[in-house]
């Protein structure tokens, strides 16, 4: 059995510019791999690549087996893309646009109603199925375009920004779908919402400058970050003492850095950084005994996968 989606070496230039550099990753079935990147990563030239939509210069994309290159129909029949800019047709109702791109995507004729009344459904659309496009909210209209995606029950999605202009209670509703979606197709995802590719993904994939900076699962991203020891800590102290409490947390051992998280209530918060194997836990109580500051808040915290994609494509050290 072919593998869905198969990326190996792909290079594209512009002129001068290198947009990707020999990238490569997979994406197995029945998988939901989240895709991340700063802009202009390389993250939309790569899926208008795998879609057809655009040549690469070097190296192959298989879809199911089928080179995107060499066979783009074969491509296009197993492949729903929501792009991130959607272009609809404003003077068409959701029903009648539907039912327009069903018989576009090869849905037969006796299964089309069908078909129309499941994604209507499975979008929440029913409530605006006969009004126009052109009048639906940003919303509205991205649930159409979702819609549309799924018509033609494809096999793998591929979806930019999915949930870009949706409410909170719209964004929820279109996570519960896609997880629902990957029981039985190939998801690949990209999206800026770092919590909901940690809720919802088995891998991710991250690029950074048209290179692939690291492809795993998002547990194991965060322990390859997690060379370091990092507490979180709220300390109340009288108002003369308040601008020791950094220079003294700075001076404990192990302890590589400490950063302010502001002010509550009173309290100064700190985010403290020290190596792994000592537990500077137990060294920030008996300070904070000492100079008899009162301790609101003293808890180890891990890395998110926020601060995996910062320290990957910023270089920074978190």
């Amino acid at each position: 059995m072919h593998v869905p989606i198969e990326v190996t070496e792909l290079t594209k230039r512009y002129d001068t510019v290198t947009a990707l550099a020999g990238i490569s990753f997979t994406v197995q079935r029945g998988e939901i791999m989240g895709f991340l990147g700063p802009n202009g990563a390389g993250k939309t030239t790569t899926l208008r690549i795998l879609t057809g939509m655009l040549a690469p210069t070097n190296g192959s994309v298989r879809i199911e087996g089928w080179d995107v290159t060499t066979h783009p129909l074969e491509v296009r029949r197993r492949i729903g893309y929501l792009p991130e800019h959607v272009a609809l047709y404003p003077e068409l109702r959701v029903q009648e646009y539907l039912a327009y791109r069903a018989q576009l995507k090869g849905v037969a004729a006796r299964e089309r109603r069908a078909r129309l009344a499941a994604v209507v459904e499975q979008c929440a659309l029913t409530e605006v199925r006969r009004q126009l496009i052109g009048r639906l909210s940003k919303g509205y209209r991205q649930r159409v375009a979702l819609a549309d995606c799924l018509v033609g029950e494809p096999s793998i999605l591929i979806l930019d920004e999915p949930t870009v202009g949706l409410d909170p209670h719209q964004i929820r509703q279109t996570r519960e779908l896609i997880t629902a979606l990957g029981r039985t197709a190939t998801i690949l995802l990209s999206t800026h919402i770092l919590p909901e590719v940690e809720m919802i993904c088995n891998r991710v994939a991250i690029i950074d400058q048209g290179r692939i900076a690291a492809v795993d699962t998002p547990e194991r991203l965060r322990q390859r970050l997690q060379g370091t020891q990092l507490v979180r800590v709220q300390l109340r102290a009288e108002p003369a003492d308040r601008g020791a409490m950094e220079a003294a947390l700075k001076q404990l051992p192990g302890v590589s850095r400490v950063a302010s998280a502001g002010t509550a209530a009173g309290a100064d918060a700190f985010e403290v950084e020290a190596t792994l194997g000592a537990d500077v836990r137990e060294a920030i109580f008996r300070l904070a005994v000492e100079r008899r500051w009162t301790l609101r808040e003293l808890a180890a915290s891990s890395a998110s996968l926020e601060d995996v994609f910062i320290h990957l494509t910023t270089h920074e050290t978190v």
